[in-house]
């Protein structure tokens, strides 16, 4: 039996050519009852591959290749990377540990780990040693490759290995024997790998694409750089051995070390911080149930409604059932700390269904006024993880993001990555750059590519652009990109997502710093955090409130009633502002609301005469018919027609009745 320990995916930044779930699937179609993924420098496709997993089966070998930093230049012989594989639980803290400090101190995209850290930090990994560049070039034995390796070994005492692959390249010979020299000089038996870069040998092109996007450079001048076949592909067990038929033992060996790796990503248990807000030995639950009932009683004084009681008794058994009550607790810590520097904020979307995100001040929509559907937000049937997000005056969103980090520090607070892909232009200008297409042949090109989509560049839009549709460069340009589209080109950081741990985050995902000044992140997008049960909080900027900031103020210097007070608090003179003025809506039905929030576009502004909305409710409605969103449209077509109905029949003229029922019709089709 054989398992491929070694392969890399696109997630290591144009090295690999297929992705992660690509990999897994195609392992899986070959008879391979495992496979390792071990991309350069992190585990940033791991979380995707281990998905593909657990919907079709298979197993999953983790790990990553990391780049070790000599002081000098590098011993003669000594290696330039080493794989790192995860045995266990504290194998994949270690690996999180050593990510961490390796990429500390570089830009994005580049990290360096040096062999002191390597020895230090060791506990339940697996060092493997392969047989490429330098050690191909100029044999050195390990005791000639400094005191730093001397030591990592000691470390890795008995979970050394030596891992030998062959491409057909007439390389493989020196492979063989330099794979047994290390295996004698370092006590450390032989495994077989493929060392694939791609799944499929179809996608040979694309690697060499890949290849020349990372160089800078051309097919033509990149020559013998390129492999010379499509060896370095997915193989089965029976490919494998035919190709080590001289020594399948070292076939066998993967399969015995891959049984010996038993980590799975479902080992993590994740956990929101809520120590600052619990009161001595009380429970999460039981802290969020007293701070609800002391935000009701500030909301609604010694009478609280009876229903709001009881729709906040439902809300906290649910969120019980659930365990999330410590993800409430730090959004209610957030919201505190931008009220206590006097910052407007607001939580929205389906938190606004939540008569307890009302108790806590993270949300405004009072339950007492207001139809809430709590399940859109959080249902024990869908078994997600709640979602808050919170606005905050855009100009000072910066601050409440510095004071997270300095309330859990920067070892329990990190922002969301998000992947950043090859889309249609910029897939096809890369490409052609490789394909050696000049510039206005790429200009000319990219300028049918509209929303990202290749679909347009087909023969006769590119003979309108007077380009050959025949020329063989141009086709493979176009056929490179389209398969090119999709693949990961860098990390970038979540506008506002916030991950928060009530242990050290780099016991559960490696941390490293962003691009922008004064961020750091982890490696997995939102989607990947959903995989693995984490919870995330966005910390979102919006301009409206920072002009509500600014117009309180204004109101306040001219001394206007109803927020007059001689200290200026936005908060309170927000929370003393009437409720439901009849002058206010009297301009939202003329459709006077330019440059006010979710009802200034012109779509809004030709419903709002027709619909006449006269209450906050109204206005919830009047917005969801013009922007119905996936859960809106059916309950829009039963609600618009009884707010219709309430409207002044000269409002309505048959004319413009039957071309708004036409715009309508055209918006819910094109909504489904």
């Amino acid at each position: 039996m054989f398992v491929e320990l070694c392969a890399k995916s696109n997630f290591s930044f144009l090295e690999g050519a297929s992705h992660p779930e690509e990999l897994v699937s195609y392992a899986r179609e070959l008879g391979l009852p495992a496979i390792g993924i071990a991309d350069r420098d992190g585990i940033y496709g791991l979380v995707r591959a281990y998905r593909e997993v657990k919907e079709r089966g298979g197993k999953l070998v983790s790990g990553a290749e990391l780049t070790i930093e000599y002081d000098g230049a590098a011993p003669r012989g000594a290696p330039r990377t080493v794989f790192l594989l995860i045995r266990d639980h504290d194998g994949y803290r270690s690996l999180c540990r050593l990510l961490t400090i390796a990429h500390q101190g570089y830009d994005k995209g580049t990290a360096r780990l040096r062999l002191a850290t390597l020895a230090e930090v060791s506990l339940g990994l697996e060092l493997v040693v392969a047989t490429d560049e330098p050690l191909l070039a100029s044999w050195a034995a390990p005791c000639a490759w400094g005191e730093g390796w001397r030591r990592a070994l000691e470390a890795f005492a008995g979970r050394v290995h030596v891992a030998a692959h062959r491409w057909l390249d007439g390389l493989d010979a020196r492979r063989t024997e330099v794979a047994e020299r290390l295996s004698r000089e370092l006590g450390a038996a032989v495994f077989a790998t493929a060392r694939p870069l791609y799944a499929r040998p179809s996608q040979k092109p694309l690697a060499d694409v890949v290849h020349c996007v990372r160089h800078k450079t051309t097919l033509d001048r990149a020559g013998r750089a390129l492999a010379q076949n499509h060896e370095a592909r997915l193989r089965s067990p029976a490919q494998m051995m035919a190709l080590f038929r001289d020594r399948p033992g070292w076939v066998e060996r993967s399969a015995e070390v891959a049984e010996a790796l038993t980590f799975s990503f479902g080992e993590l248990r994740y956990r929101f911080p809520c120590e600052t807000l619990c009161e001595e030995g009380e429970s999460p639950d039981a802290a969020l149930k007293r701070r609800t009932y002391a935000g009701l009683a500030g909301r609604y004084g010694a009478s609280v409604p009876s229903a709001v009681v009881a729709q906040c008794e439902r809300e906290l058994e649910l969120i019980a059932r659930l365990s999330v009550a410590p993800y409430f607790l730090s959004v209610c810590e957030v919201v505190e700390m931008a009220r206590a520097r006097r910052i407007l904020c607001q939580g929205r979307g389906s938190a606004a269904n939540s008569a307890v995100c009302f108790a806590l001040g993270v949300t405004a929509v009072d339950p007492a006024r207001s139809n809430l559907l709590f399940e859109r937000f959080l249902s024990a049937e869908r078994a997600e993880p709640p979602d808050i997000d919170v606005d905050f005056e855009h100009e000072r969103r910066e601050e409440v993001i510095q004071d997270v980090y300095a309330r859990y520090g920067r070892d329990r607070a990190a922002m969301v990555s998000e992947v950043i892909c090859y889309r249609g232009r910029s897939a096809l200008r890369e490409v052609g750059k490789v394909f050696g297409l000049s510039t206005e042949q790429l200009d000319r090109l990219t300028s049918l590519v509209m929303r990202y989509d290749l679909a347009d560049v087909t023969a006769r839009t590119v003979t309108e652009l007077g380009l050959d549709p025949s020329d063989e460069r141009l086709l493979k340009a176009v056929s490179m990109a389209r398969a090119l589209e999709g693949a990961p080109r860098h990390l970038g950081v979540h506008v506002g997502g916030f991950v928060l741990s009530a242990e050290p985050l780099d016991h559960v995902a490696p941390v490293e710093p962003a691009r922008m000044e004064g961020r750091t992140v982890i490696p997995w997008d939102k989607d990947d955090l959903d995989t693995l049960g984490f919870f995330k909080m966005d910390i979102l900027g919006l301009g409206m409130l920072t002009c509500v900031r600014k117009t309180l103020a204004l109101l306040h210097e001219r001394g206007f009633a109803p927020i007059a007070a001689e200290r200026f608090d936005p908060i309170d003179a927000l929370a003393r502002i009437p409720p439901e003025d009849p002058f206010v809506y009297d301009g939202i039905c003329r459709a006077d609301t330019v440059g006010v929030f979710q009802i200034e576009s012109r779509a809004q502004m030709s419903m709002l005469p027709r619909l006449q909305p006269r209450c906050f409710y109204d206005l919830v409605i009047e917005v969801a018919i013009v922007r119905p969103g996936r859960f809106k449209v059916a309950w829009c077509t039963r609600t618009s027609a009884a707010v219709r109905a309430r409207s002044p029949p000269s409002r309505l003229t048959p004319s413009s009745s039957r071309s708004s029922r036409a715009r309508w019709g055209s918006r819910c089709s094109r909504s489904r």
